[in-house]
């Protein structure tokens, strides 16, 4: 009697493998782990270098990101540096190739691009010179708001008074006398030695 052998289930290297506990409901298994950066980077990572295991993809990833998480900067820092000589080379390719060009609107366009890599590879040297060497900021107090903010610092909050109506006191002349808002001024004379202007 011949034994059969088990063969073991062949996993499909493009479909991403949920985990789910037992409480859990499925769809948002589904949607906790989709929206999962490291799968949404692998799967484009997969379709643009044609690597047929996006969960192995997605394993590394996550790997990488719970190293940064805690605190070795290794691999973004070096990621960074490829990119500027990535960028680097770029830029040298772009002038080559703009100066090599007769008319005016090809070449304009070539050195464009050129002077775009350059700034590229700038800004990123800057963010790796930013994530080896942090600004340190001795600030006492930040304040940032969005609207009108009043801040007193220092200074001990103002007692309060009672209100008194000083709109009474505006009416009254100098002297204690009453003024009669009510009475009409005199009109004022027209001075007849002004002409009109033609």
């Amino acid at each position: 009697m011949a034994v059969k052998k088990k063969e073991p289930k062949i996993k499909s290297s493009h479909q991403v493998i949920v985990d789910k506990y037992d409480d859990e409901d499925p769809d948002e298994a589904i949607a906790k782990t989709l929206t999962m950066p490291e799968v949404g980077a692998a799967g484009t990572i997969r379709g643009l270098n044609n690597i047929h295991d996006v969960n192995a993809l997605t394993k590394i990833l996550s790997q990488q990101t719970a190293d940064v998480v805690g605190g070795n900067m290794t691999r973004p820092e070096a990621m960074l540096l490829s990119q500027a000589h990535t960028l680097d080379a770029l830029f040298n390719s772009l002038v080559m190739k703009g100066l090599n060009q007769s008319h005016m609107p090809h070449y304009d366009s070539f050195l464009r691009l050129a002077y775009k890599a350059q700034a590229q590879c700038r800004s990123t040297l800057q963010t790796l010179s930013d994530i080896k060497n942090p600004s340190v900021v001795y600030a006492k107090q930040a304040n940032i708001t969005n609207g009108n903010q009043q801040i007193n610092n220092g200074v001990s909050a103002p007692r309060t008074q009672e209100n008194q109506n000083y709109s009474n006191e505006l009416l009254e002349h100098t002297h204690g006398e009453r003024l009669d808002t009510r009475k009409k001024s005199a009109a004022i004379p027209v001075n007849s030695e002004l002409a009109a202007v033609e």
